[in-house]
């Protein structure tokens, strides 16, 4: 390659290049079932050009954009689905969960411990955000993780009380350097609080983890679920969007939030946007595959150059965040640095720290994107305190991650953080 990288990287990238190549067919065998997963949603119903036109104003009678949810319900195997560009993020899709099925008395508890940042504040369990889930009389509790990262079913089933509405799990690890849960450990969480409390309503947040593995939490019992498309669903091609998929009366209830009750998910025009979003479901499984194999990648070099990682190259995949430890926040804004660097957009600039909306920490961020914010794409980012580690996800290439990776390593070694 071009860029001018120490040989001590070389040789650790070699050193790992040679590590991942059985863990890279696995992942493609994945993405193979994936594949003719997504491709038989398309062809049930028969997606056609015309489905591609868009509306303007309220959208009514927009088949485009109704088929479209038709054929996110095939994929994830569930009732019904909500496809919208007007769902602004992973955030806003899972708020139009909670509060539209939410009411006052009722009481929400997470399964396993904090929830990601932009949540809590949502919840009402930090700061004093107005209409905060905590403000409108609904109660939360969590239950923490065990010391190794895995639910406490314990607790979990003393936890469900009377006035338990739903129950949240967080498929990804967000900020915190826990396991991400694979498909198997929701199936338990879930089947756990169905022999508790049947009724009360399992909710996972699955950003992250769209196709990473062949089965999706409604699979295996998820009465819920909700992403954002610039995420794994967009394909890396939705310039925005967010989904909500499960039962068809909570689908329903979340549409009310989304838009007004009664009006629900029967308005919403598209403005020509819906063969982008045909499109970018259709080439997720792709995307995904690039944006794993760069993450067993990261995984493998940074662990020849003695970092802590989790998860670690050869270990199962359930979602594209890889976190990597680094130590000190010198070392996080150096990794991110280089790590722009090897961006085609904003290369020249150097990310700093910054307080973002949301955020209860300073936060630094890497990521050139087309479209602004997609993780899938590629990007790098964390708060800035302990562990001090930063989160890598995203990648429309694997060749691309492979060269931002090398870059963040060469930044960090001219630096003084990697001594070999």
């Amino acid at each position: 390659m071009r860029y001018d990288i120490s040989p001590v990287i070389l040789a650790a990238a070699r050193r790992a290049d040679e590590k991942i190549e059985p863990v890279l067919k696995e992942l493609a065998a994945t993405s193979t079932a994936n594949h003719l997963k997504v491709l038989r949603a398309f062809q049930a119903e028969q997606v056609s050009e015309h489905h591609f036109c868009g509306t303007t104003g309220y959208g009514l009678g927009d088949y485009g954009r109704d088929c479209l949810d038709r054929v996110f319900a095939r994929v994830f195997n569930c009732e019904a689905a909500l496809v919208r560009s007007q769902i602004v993020s992973g955030t806003h899709a899972i708020a139009l969960c909670l509060y539209g099925v939410l009411r006052p008395g009722d009481e929400l508890v997470s399964a396993i411990g904090a929830p990601y940042d932009t949540l809590e504040e949502l919840i009402g369990i930090r700061g004093e955000a107005p209409g905060s889930l905590r403000q409108m009389g609904i109660g939360y509790r969590q239950v923490d993780l065990t010391p190794d990262g895995e639910p406490d079913y314990r607790a979990i089933e003393a936890a469900i009380g009377p006035k338990t509405r739903m129950v949240s799990i967080q498929r990804s690890r967000g900020y915190a350097w826990r396991p991400s849960l694979d498909i198997s450990t929701l199936g338990k969480i879930i089947s756990t609080v169905k022999r508790i409390k049947p009724e009360a309503i399992c909710f996972v947040d699955n950003c992250y983890g769209e196709l990473v593995e062949r089965e999706e939490p409604t699979d295996v019992g998820a009465d819920l679920v909700a992403g954002s498309l610039i995420k794994n669903l967009g394909g890396g091609i939705a310039p925005m969007g967010g989904y909500v998929a499960g039962k068809a009366e909570l689908v329903r209830l979340a549409a009310g939030r989304l838009t007004a009750p009664g009006i629900g998910g029967e308005v919403g025009a598209t403005l020509g946007l819906n063969r982008l979003l045909f499109q970018g479901l259709y080439l997720s499984p792709v995307i995904v595959r690039e944006a794993l194999q760069g993450a067993v990648f990261a995984a493998a070099l940074f662990e020849e150059l003695g970092f802590e990682v989790s998860p670690d190259y050869a270990a199962k995949r359930t979602d594209l965040i890889q976190a990597i430890k680094l130590n000190s926040a010198a070392g996080m804004i150096a990794f991110c640095q280089g790590l722009q660097q090897g961006s085609a957009i904003d290369s020249h600039v150097a990310p700093e720290p910054s307080g973002m909306p949301g955020y209860g920490d300073e936060v630094i961020m890497a990521g050139g994107t087309f479209i602004q914010g997609a993780t899938s794409e590629l990007s790098a980012d964390g708060p800035l305190r302990e562990p001090f580690a930063v989160y890598l996800q995203g990648g429309l290439s694997f060749h691309y991650v492979r060269i931002g990776v090398l870059l963040a390593a060469q930044k960090m070694f001219e630096q003084g953080f990697i001594a070999l």
